[in-house]
């Protein structure tokens, strides 16, 4: 009885978070700070450590890209997703899950100090090697994760001539090919690639990538995170 307890428990806290898209539809809510809380408990418990460190870790990045307006603020959300992260892919090295999620929180945590800062910061050095190990454990964890990541590496860091020599945006396309390709077609995919091809001059290709994602439905599991990206690709044609 107390393992089931547990276990619902457990269960209650994944309903937080799942729940997250009421902080920002209808009534403002806060079941993301809500869920926050209840994992940064749930981290103590052995049993369900590594779950609780995997939540926590989507949690930090929810909360810091849509719920936090501030930067500083964002600053320090990442700062905890990135210290989080840190220590448990130190912890649990297999894991491609807490892999993945360190890296989603690294590049909004990039984004929040400046892609020059995280360059020098070697943050850049360490998410392409983090992508090609989720590559080689699983290159197909959210439906080509390490291919996204890769590919979105490549096209957001800057080329630092004699420091950072490896951006490339040729690269960039490839891999973001690779992450549309495998699984199921994500629209921050899309909206990557897109960027990548602008970035290459390939308009039209890019045009049509934009149209598609412009003229989605959001799923009802990802309503913010999709919104997110049909708006951007909108308002990306319209910059064309």
């Amino acid at each position: 009885m107390m393992i089931a307890s547990a276990k619902a428990d457990m269960y209650n806290g994944i309903k937080l978070y799942e729940s997250r898209h009421d902080d920002l539809i209808n009534t403002p809510k806060s079941n993301i700070n809500e869920a926050i809380l209840f994992f940064s408990k749930k981290i103590k418990e052995p049993e369900y450590e590594k779950e609780a460190a995997l939540y926590l870790l989507k949690s930090f990045y929810f909360k810091g890209e849509f719920i936090v307006k501030d930067n500083e603020q964002k600053k320090q959300n990442f700062n905890e997703g990135k210290t989080l992260g840190e220590l448990y892919i130190k912890k649990f090295p297999n894991s491609t899950e807490l892999k993945y999620w360190h890296l989603v929180n690294l590049g909004s945590w990039a984004k929040a100090y400046g892609v020059l800062t995280a360059a020098y910061e070697g943050v850049a050095d360490i998410m392409k090697m983090q992508s090609e190990e989720i590559i080689k454990i699983n290159p197909e964890y959210q439906d080509g994760g390490g291919y996204f990541m890769l590919g979105a590496i490549h096209h957001r860091s800057p080329n630092i001539p004699f420091f950072l020599s490896w951006p490339n945006n040729q690269q960039a396309i490839k891999y973001l090919e690779l992450a549309v390709e495998t699984g199921k077609q994500k629209l921050n995919q899309k909206v990557y690639l897109a960027q990548a091809l602008i970035k290459d001059d390939q308009i039209d290709k890019a045009k049509e990538i934009l149209i598609e994602v412009s003229n989605s439905q959001p799923e009802s599991s990802n309503f913010t995170e999709d919104t997110y990206e049909i708006h951007k690709a909108t308002n990306l044609l319209e910059d064309l």
